[in-house]
């Protein structure tokens, strides 16, 4: 792990990134690397009542849950200024991508899996596995990985397994608990109950010593395990 210096999570929503890549953002920062959530999206208010004043002040509460939830993490935040209707092309999105990942020096990308229910997973995983591929048909050693989350599981599998310890439990769950939606604040998906339900499931599932996440491979780029 000591070899990896520059980490983002991308997620399409606010709290996606945190979920997918939290564990793993949170050890690599104690070990000194620069690590980002990066949000596609935002979320909006949906009713058409709303005042323009109530839609800014909305995103800006939200965009500061962005950056309390990535500082609990140990890093920083970016909004890629995107909302639900209107995310560009695959083509745009990649290239704007891999030249960020260039430009930051990217060593580790984590993001969907492309098996997802939701339309922007789906769209976020396939510019961002397209990015990372480019780079590697130029010599880059990014490397790039799919984190797990309950929207995103037709057909994945886990196969790299990491142990948390109950310090990196706290810290993971207080950078989700930043989020209303997460603490059931905005629909009825028990977080609460799953997430810490899915450690112990990963944890006996890989014969760990302790509370576990998984990871899967990007099996159509890596052509070694590492």
């Amino acid at each position: 792990m000591s070899e990896i210096k520059r980490v983002v999570s991308i997620g399409a929503h606010s709290l996606d990134a945190e979920l997918l890549g939290g564990p793993l953002l949170l050890k690599y920062a104690k070990q000194g690397a620069h690590i980002t959530c990066i949000h596609v999206t935002q979320g909006r208010l949906e009713d058409p009542a709303a005042t323009e004043e109530a839609k800014k002040t909305y995103l800006e509460e939200l965009l500061e849950t962005n950056r309390k939830a990535a500082a609990d993490l140990g890093g920083d935040t970016i909004w890629l200024g995107y909302v639900s209707n209107n995310m560009p092309s695959t083509e745009e999105f990649a290239e704007r991508m891999e030249k960020y990942f260039t430009d930051e020096k990217v060593d580790l990308v984590i993001t969907h899996w492309r098996g997802s229910m939701h339309p922007r997973h789906i769209a976020t995983h396939d510019a961002i596995t397209e990015a990372v591929k480019s780079m590697r048909r130029k010599g880059s050693n990014v490397k790039l990985m799919y984190g797990e989350t309950f929207e995103d599981l037709v057909g994945f599998i886990p196969q790299a397994y990491v142990v948390l310890n109950d310090e990196e439990v706290d810290q993971w769950f207080k950078a989700l608990n930043e989020y209303r939606v997460f603490r059931g604040g905005v629909n009825d998906f028990p977080y609460q109950q799953y997430y810490p339900t899915n450690l112990k499931v990963r944890q006996i599932e890989s014969g760990s010593s302790g509370k576990t996440v998984c990871y899967m491979y990007a099996s159509l780029i890596e052509n070694k395990l590492w």
